[in-house]
């Protein structure tokens, strides 16, 4: 055979439902950008169906024509929502409480069970690095107290008009004011336990369960305690709140006092002063004048929901005239601010009010609809007239979803469930960055050096991958002198732990602290070797050593002897 002869290489063939496709590049050459970007987006769409619910239709004879159109139904129902992909963040270790974004909606704070809040920021997060920027505990103190304890957080809420500071609240007496960087700016002051009037207190006497921020006025919010009271605080002045709104139950044997659960302040339906709405342990539902006065409740409501349930759920309108609640008692109820006496609609809804008393629901902007949670870990969109569900989707199967957030701006929805997840969910095409920007980005190259615990000589302080000269500075200082570092061979000086410094050296110790051998040495033989020093050289006793009188002894026979004995003996008896 020639060398001009033509040779034929088999190349293996694959089929197109061949696995091995996935490790096999499609083209060669750099990617396009747009590519890459559309592809992850497309990898965030989520799996899960959407059920829109429709509601009962009367029945007709053109049973095909229903059929035909069911499926366009469901996907214009589907594309209504922002909810077709989803973004989860997974940054705490126990349920999640909380949920809120600032007006800009470039940062998204949570709160947990574990005590801490969690602030991310969407211009600094990629597809690869989904992870919160800081980490905040309101209530940790120094390093160097003797005690420190931690609360879980039971609500966190960004100011709605600046977006500068937010509300914190855990299970404490005490609310904060924290910046949006996380440092504690205010610390409201702690109220008098033993007065009983609480008008006289300057703050809570007792844990705080919710709340939430003036409509308009960015240094005014409204926190509500289990000592039955309402307070309006001015964070500018941390001594003492501005308002004190006591509500008086009205329940047999309650004393005139019941835990106030739940706090909403919004826009009146005049458009001119905003309302103050509250919710009880004992089922009441009081209304107040957004700016006061808040001597008298302008509407009260006996009853609203079942005594002793929480209820932890309640939000009012963009426009002011509907107040949504949602109770212990598996229900939800619409009512209307002006003719607050009984509910428009009422519908029945499972509660997780009784495991978790942050349990929320609110209204979307614009109070189109309305959304909250399940014990199902469905998401649950309603009519805001009717309150009949227009879509149900799975966040988290078998996973209570505890609570929920739709940011206007954004128009993306955010959820916090009992498996500490957070799914910040939306649509490319209806919403606006957020978690489009997050997943619009490139995914951050993986170094080694990204983890640090793999890189940094603890001991040292120092990166592993720095190259440092023997006889150096830093490594003179590191080993406790410039003379040392110089001998390369000297071997290295063992470490010093806080152990070994609580440990004193024994010889520091019999060099330094007096007759510390004593403690080795056994005290009839210390005092006995100084026996015939003291028989010789009486120093103590030699003043009086010839004047001291000789003692005398008795001499007795046997048989008083044993008369003495015999008497001793009687004694003894």
């Amino acid at each position: 055979m020639s060398d001009s002869d033509d040779y034929e290489v088999e190349e293996p063939v694959l089929a197109d439902d061949d696995p091995m496709r996935a490790f096999l590049p499609a083209s060669f050459g750099k990617k396009s950008k747009e590519s890459n970007i559309a592809t992850q987006i497309e990898q965030s769409r989520r799996q899960a169906p959407l059920k829109p619910v429709a509601a009962p239709k009367p029945s007709s004879n053109r049973d095909s024509d229903s059929d035909d159109s069911d499926d366009s139904d469901d996907s214009e129902e589907g594309e209504k929502y922002p909810v077709s992909h989803e973004l989860v963040l997974k940054t705490h270790e126990r349920t999640i409480t909380s949920v809120s974004l600032d007006p800009s909606g470039s940062r998204l704070l949570t709160g947990s069970l574990d005590c801490t809040v969690r602030l991310h920021d969407f211009a600094a997060m990629t597809p690869t690095t989904l992870r919160a920027f800081r980490t905040v505990d309101p209530w940790e103190t120094k390093k160097s107290a003797a005690s420190s304890d931690s609360h879980p957080i039971h609500h966190a809420e960004f100011s709605r008009v600046s977006g500068s500071v937010f509300l914190c609240i855990g299970a404490h007496p005490q609310a904060k004011i924290i910046s949006r960087d996380g440092d504690v700016l205010t610390t409201f002051v702690k109220g008098d336990m033993y007065l009983r009037d609480m008008n006289n207190t300057k703050g809570h006497v007792g844990e705080i369960a919710t709340g939430t921020w003036h409509p308009s006025d960015q240094n005014l919010c409204v926190t509500a305690g289990s000592d039955s009271t309402l307070r309006i605080w001015d964070i500018n002045n941390k001594r003492s709140q501005k308002e004190v709104i006591a509500f008086k139950s009205k329940a047999a044997g309650s004393a005139g006092r019941t835990r106030m659960t739940a706090v909403a302040w919004g826009a009146s339906a005049q458009g001119s002063t905003p309302v103050l709405v509250a919710a009880a342990l004992d089922g009441s539902l009081v209304m107040y004048g957004g700016n006061g006065p808040f001597t008298r409740p302008a509407a009260e409501i006996r009853e609203a929901h079942k005594a002793d349930t929480w209820t932890g759920g309640i939000d009012i309108s963009s426009d002011g005239r509907m107040v949504v609640t949602r109770g212990g008692d598996n229900l939800i109820k619409l009512w209307d601010t002006r003719k607050f006496n009984k509910p428009l609609i009422t519908t029945e809804h499972p509660s997780t009010s009784d495991r978790y008393p942050m349990t929320n629901i609110k209204y979307a902007p614009n109070s189109t609809s309305i959304i909250t949670g399940s014990s199902s870990g469905h998401l649950h969109i309603l009519n805001p007239g009717n309150l009949r569900p227009e879509l149900v989707t799975p966040i988290t199967p078998g996973v209570p979803l505890i609570v929920v957030d739709w940011h206007a701006k954004l128009n993306q929805v955010i959820t916090g469930s009992a498996n500490a997840e957070v799914h910040v969910l939306y649509n490319p095409e209806m919403s606006n960055r957020g978690a489009v920007d997050v997943m619009s980005r490139a995914p951050k190259k993986r170094h080694i050096d990204d983890d640090p615990s793999l890189t940094t000589d603890q001991t040292l302080g120092l990166s592993a991958d720095s190259i440092i000269t023997p006889g150096s500075s830093i490594l003179g200082k590191r080993n406790g002198g410039a003379n040392k570092a110089k001998d390369i061979k000297r071997p290295q000086i063992q470490q010093i732990t806080p152990f070994m410094r609580s440990q004193p050296d024994e010889k520091h110790v019999s060099e330094n602290i007096p007759l510390s051998q004593m403690l080795h040495e056994d005290p009839r033989e210390a005092l006995l070797k100084y026996a015939d020093i003291a028989k010789k050289d009486p120093r103590f006793t030699g003043a009086w050593k010839d004047t001291q009188p000789v003692t005398q002894y008795a001499d007795l026979s046997d048989e008083e002897d044993a008369a003495d004995g015999g008497d001793k003996k009687r004694v003894k008896r």
